[in-house]
């Protein structure tokens, strides 16, 4: 019976505000490793991760693997030669990652701008993943 009534449970206000809180910091830390030379908080993404998974699971993957990245594009910028040239290789490797990071940062926006689905909507789009469709 328990599922039945959480079919039709309005989505939790807190839960909605930690992953708005979770998914900001996470845009926030992204601003900055594209626009200044700051260090991405590795830590704050480990911290917030889960609840961006659940919440937000559309652009979780993307994120994951931006952050996975952050040691190769690092690397590339401290190899700079003289007067601060950058091998082609590096180049297009910062490059890739900062437009996949500006690219993340609009599926974030994008899917923390959308209202959370009611759990009926959610039961549905998850069975709709789950069961073949037959034609």
């Amino acid at each position: 019976m328990g599922f039945i009534f959480g079919l039709f449970r309005k989505p939790d206000p807190e839960q909605r505000q930690r992953l708005e809180l979770a998914a900001n910091l996470e845009l926030t830390s992204v601003f900055d490793q594209t626009k200044q030379a700051v260090v991405l908080e590795n830590g704050e993404f480990m911290r917030h991760r889960a609840t961006i998974e659940i919440g937000l699971a559309v652009a979780a993957a993307a994120l994951a693997d931006l952050y996975a990245r952050i040691s190769d594009a690092e690397a590339a910028m401290e190899r700079r030669g003289p007067a601060n040239s950058i091998r082609d290789d590096d180049r297009r490797l910062i490059e890739t990652w900062e437009g996949d990071a500006r690219s993340v940062q609009r599926e974030l926006r994008d899917a923390l701008a959308r209202p959370p689905l009611s759990p009926v909507a959610a039961l549905l789009k998850r069975l709709g993943e789950v069961l073949p469709i037959r034609r």
